[in-house]
């Protein structure tokens, strides 16, 4: 009679004792070891599967990304019992018993390899978990299915029943790139598990053997559900389904028209991220474009463009780039809102607060009448007026409220180009398409490019009192988006004092001023009395621009064509504008706006000149009023204009006053206004002397070719 095992261990030496149990434990932690490794690696697999899931600032997903396979993943916590019931009934029986195999199950396959030359099938939840998360789906051979039973053994050793059957949910192929029951459920039903019914319970699980033909809604799986619902029993209820099954035949979306604009940043998240954008507002605004769009004024513009940014954060809430990125009109498939396109007047508060840096006030005159520049052609460019009058003199506070462009030329002038362009580069980080010195005065008339994004990026200097601060992108994190053309920082930036900002503040927020230009009643006028604006037109209405702001939220709205072609006759007040309105009361309506007045406490009145003007404390009123104004002396000709010479040509000569006019040093005549005739073709020097001892020389050229 042999001795028990233990017995004769017993008896051993005590060396040998130790050298079995040694042995023994070798082997347990190896065999630990392993299959801890193998269970790890199918955890990590399994991590890896999960969809990154994008949503906006209220919780709302706006896209799901695939996974590595190309299949959208997403877990989910809450199964109905009915669905787990029915899928262990119909998949694995002994689930809650086997060790990750079930060895009868494999007996009876092996069994019918042999006797009827098929498999019937005996993969466990674990074996098959094991397979998808191995990549085996389309390779069944026998050392894959080999190797899937020891993976789903190390499973099982090391990992609960309920976290592997949680992994096969979020796991399981439901065909058209649909994995997971959560996925597979929005997917097909456009509902969460929770709610499914019988119906679709058991035309998701019809659809687990063969998902890329039986998925849910098509006839293969229509037809196999009387019979599924058969052997299943548990009193399901059976109705014909619709005919689903297809993406663009359910209400289901992997990804919102929000999320066009986004991607097109390039935000990337690497986990699950949450955007500071509203998806809701993006579409109400979208509708807003794409009605406006449609209107018989509109009828010649095509594309159009909406920022919105929540203040004092930066955080960008909206942007719109198309009115409907899914429709084949052309230009719908880009996002105008990061194109670079000229920006015409906006450019104008940056101009006025480089003036008021430099010493001027909102009070300070400056002479609205006809000037002359010489450019690079050799001949003179008289700048004008949107309306193409003169108003003579005004406040730099009336120039900016009514956007007129000869005071706002001549107020870059007194800034100096210099600090304009150092302004631009080096305090707001702008990069240019091309160099600032070849815009020069021109950036007074709206020829600098910038794209509607960098631009209303730029703007929020303003409500935020001088302060550029970066642009935020996600609310669960600190990370910052550059726009296009704009800086990439990650800390705000001072780029003027509060008090300059203040003074730009309050000059687009007066609309009473500005009634000269844009009357009293426009799409410029809103029921609020803390907002400011100001508008923009490219020559020959090839853009219009609006950007208005409150303390609480800023918004930017372009209009034009992806074609560059001209719109007819749309300015910033009635083309941007009108969509720039309702987008306007949208927010003033919303939780977005508290109501902030602006703060204008660095302000001082004045009303030396029987109006109540606006400047800063400590200002020298007499002194900065005419510091801008000249003394031309001289009118008419400007320096170095070129004329036509002919035999009956007359040159008007213009003074402000009384003077003596000299041609060549050659007296002509003494008077306010004085009739020149050229003798012949030639350069003249044209003086004007008057009785105080002023006295003003330019050069003419008259010429023969025309």
């Amino acid at each position: 009679m042999r001795m028990p095992i233990s017995n004769s261990i017993q008896k051993l030496p005590p060396n040998q004792k130790r050298a079995i149990l040694c042995a023994f434990l070798v082997i347990f932690l190896s065999i630990y070891l392993l299959t801890y490794r193998l269970a790890d690696s199918l955890q990590t697999a399994y991590q890896n599967l999960e969809s990154t899931v994008i949503k906006d600032r209220h919780e709302k997903i706006i896209k799901v990304e695939s996974n590595e396979k190309g299949y959208y993943a997403r877990k989910t916590k809450d199964v109905p019992q009915k669905f787990i019931a029915l899928l262990l009934k119909k998949e694995d029986r002994f689930f809650y018993y086997h060790p990750g195999i079930n060895p009868f199950s494999i007996l009876r396959d092996a069994i019918s390899l042999i006797t009827a030359g098929k498999l019937r099938g005996s993969s466990t939840i674990s074996q098959q978990l094991a397979k998808l998360l191995l990549g085996n789906e389309n390779n069944r051979t026998l050392a894959n299915k080999l190797m899937e039973a020891l993976y789903a053994i190390s499973l099982e050793l090391h990992t609960t029943k309920k976290e592997i059957l949680g992994m096969y949910l979020d796991t399981a192929y439901f065909g058209n790139r649909a994995q997971g029951i959560e996925e597979a459920s929005m997917f097909y039903f456009n509902k969460p598990p929770a709610s499914l019914t019988d119906n679709e319970i058991l035309s998701l699980l019809a659809s687990l053997n063969n998902p890329s033909v039986r998925y849910p809604g098509s006839s293969a799986n229509k037809k196999i559900l009387p019979y599924l619902a058969d052997i299943l029993g548990g009193n399901l209820i059976i109705n014909t389904p619709s005919e689903t099954g297809k993406k663009e035949e359910t209400a289901y979306s992997r990804k919102s028209k929000t999320f066009f604009e986004i991607d097109s940043l390039r935000v990337k998240c690497h986990d699950h991220c949450k955007l500071t954008v509203d998806s809701a507002l993006t579409e109400n605004i979208r509708g807003i474009l794409e009605r406006n769009l449609n209107l018989p004024s509109f009828a010649n513009t095509d594309n159009g463009a909406v920022v919105v940014i929540k203040l004092p954060e930066n955080e960008l809430l909206s942007i719109v780039g198309s009115p409907n990125p899914d429709h084949p009109t052309e230009g719908y498939q880009i996002n105008m809102a990061v194109r670079a396109r000229p920006i015409g007047s906006t450019a104008k508060p940056f101009i006025y607060l480089n003036a008021f840096e430099k010493g001027a006030r909102p009070y300070s005159l400056v002479e609205d009448r006809e000037y002359a520049y010489q450019i690079g052609t050799g001949f003179a460019f008289y700048p004008k007026n949107y309306d193409g009058q003169y108003r003579g003199t005004v406040t730099l506070h009336q120039a900016l409220s009514n956007s007129l462009n000869v005071p706002s030329v001549k107020a870059l002038e007194f800034a100096g180009l210099e600090k304009m362009y150092d302004f631009l580069k080096n305090s707001l980080g702008f990069k240019p398409i091309q160099p600032l010195e070849n815009y020069e005065l021109g950036i007074a008339l709206g020829v600098l490019e910038m794209d509607l994004l960098t631009l209303s990026h730029y703007f929020t200097i303003f409500p935020n009192e001088g302060v550029l601060k970066p642009l935020k992108i996600r609310t669960d994190k600190e990370e910052f988006i550059a726009a296009p053309m704009g800086p990439e920082i990650q800390e705000e930036k001072r780029v003027t004092q509060k008090e300059f900002a203040e003074l730009i503040n309050k000059i687009l927020s007066d609309r009473e001023t500005a009634a000269d230009q844009f009357g009293m009643k426009s799409n410029l006028t809103l029921f609020s009395d803390n907002y400011a604006l100001k508008t923009g037109t490219s020559l020959d209405f090839h853009d219009s621009w609006t950007i208005g702001y409150t303390p609480d939220f800023l918004a930017g709205v372009w209009m034009g064509n992806s074609d560059n072609t001209p719109m007819q006759q749309i300015s910033g007040q009635m083309g941007a504008g009108k969509v720039w309105h309702e987008v306007m009361e949208v927010l003033l309506n919303s939780p977005y706006s508290k109501k902030t007045p602006f703060n204008f406490d660095s302000l001082k009145e004045f009303s030396e000149s029987g109006n109540i003007e606006y400047g800063l404390q400590g200002d020298d009123y007499a002194k900065i009023k005419l510091i801008l104004t000249d003394q031309p002396l001289i009118i008419h000709p400007h320096d170095r204009d070129v004329f036509l010479y002919g035999k009956k040509a007359v040159i008007p000569l213009r003074a402000e006053k009384s003077v003596k006019w000299f041609i060549n040093d050659s007296l002509l005549g003494e008077d306010v206004e004085f009739s020149w005739h050229p003798p012949e073709p030639g350069q003249y020097s044209v003086t004007a002397r008057s009785r105080d001892g002023k006295e003003k020389k330019i050069t003419v050229r008259i010429t023969t070719e025309e």
